[in-house]
């Protein structure tokens, strides 16, 4: 049984899973003529799904920046589609993730699910109505930047003590997930993808996990995250747009071999090549965002002060991590 546990069967299995019903929907539906209007999706996903499941940041991240920067839809057309999207792509990946068991934060699945679940059903009742596009879209860039920055000042020390589990795992380490998944989900809910690399964020910066156990398991919670936000967006709210439908059925057969593909290519890549992947990606959606999105000084002001919250807050994750390395020597001694 432990041989048939491979990535290609992994892989194979989803897909012929997926693509069966897709293909069952497709023709029923006679949607294959989605493909002539909305094609630059499915290239877009090429790249955005193989992102979701090689780093922290969720196939959203991609999505969200082309689809509103690149080609100026609009902002909730863009959330809806990326955990349409998500709900497929990403759960694939955790599946391939699971399924060959890969090392996965399993306390960070359960509790920050949870507030990841919270998060995002709050944000969509009450936060996004007051959200302007052009502050979702900054708000996005900028705080991925800081994250950016905080993990390449711990990163200058390259043999920086990391480790694969939550020692001594506590209940106010419960209670630091579930408040981060809320804020993730929270995020979530603007942009259709942020859980993961708060949730990856807190793990790597505050408790000192490797950034290439913290990468699987920040793509299975995103997966469990755009599954809530999609069904209650959908069921709850009916407010799915149907655009981002559109947009779902010309991705789905690409993007569910694209993000499993992704957690095959980054699990036996060290953590320093996860972290430049992220760098790259970050610094990309942020060039682009500046140029792209019309600037004044009311956005400008925002965008700054988003950034310079982030960096602070991300750095005190990270001098809180430091603490714990010494409190767990102290424990051991």
């Amino acid at each position: 049984m432990q041989r048939l546990r491979t990535t290609p069967v992994a892989i194979a299995a989803t897909c012929l899973v997926v693509w069966s019903l897709w293909l069952y929907g497709m023709i029923s539906g006679d949607r294959f003529s989605l493909f002539e209007e909305n094609w630059f999706m499915s290239i877009t996903m090429m790249f955005g799904s193989f992102i979701a499941g090689a780093t922290s940041e969720g196939g959203g991240a991609v999505a969200f920046p082309v689809m509103t920067l690149g080609f100026e839809i609009k902002p909730n057309v863009a959330r809806d589609f990326s955990l349409l999207i998500q709900a497929v792509g990403m759960t694939a990946a955790g599946a391939t993730i699971l399924w060959t068991r890969v090392p996965v934060v399993v306390p960070a699945l359960i509790w920050s699910t949870l507030g990841g679940a919270i998060g995002i059903i709050t944000g969509l009742e009450f936060i996004v109505p007051h959200v302007a596009p052009p502050y979702a879209k900054m708000l996005f860039t900028a705080s991925w930047l800081a994250f950016a920055f905080a993990l390449f000042w711990i990163n200058r020390y390259k043999d920086r003590e990391v480790h694969e589990s939550i020692r001594d795992f506590l209940p106010r380490h419960a209670a630091l997930l579930v408040g981060f998944g809320i804020v993730g989900g929270i995020i979530s809910s603007i942009t259709g993808s942020g859980l993961d690399i708060v949730t990856f964020s807190l793990l790597v910066l505050r408790l000192r996990i490797s950034e290439s156990i913290a990468t699987p398991t920040s793509v299975i919670l995103m997966a469990g995250n755009a599954l809530v936000g999609a069904f209650y967006r959908g069921y709850a709210q009916e407010a799915l747009d149907p655009k981002a439908w559109e947009f779902w059925w010309v991705c789905v057969p690409i993007v569910v071999v694209g993000a499993p593909f992704g957690a095959h290519y980054i699990k036996r890549r060290s953590r320093l090549f996860v972290a430049n992947l992220l760098y790259a990606s970050i610094a990309i959606q942020f060039v682009a965002a500046l140029l792209i999105v019309p600037q004044n000084a009311k956005l400008a002001t925002f965008t700054a002060a988003t950034f310079l919250a982030g960096v602070a807050g991300f750095r005190h994750m990270a001098n809180r991590g430091v603490r714990r390395l010494e409190w767990l020597k102290n424990r051991e001694s």
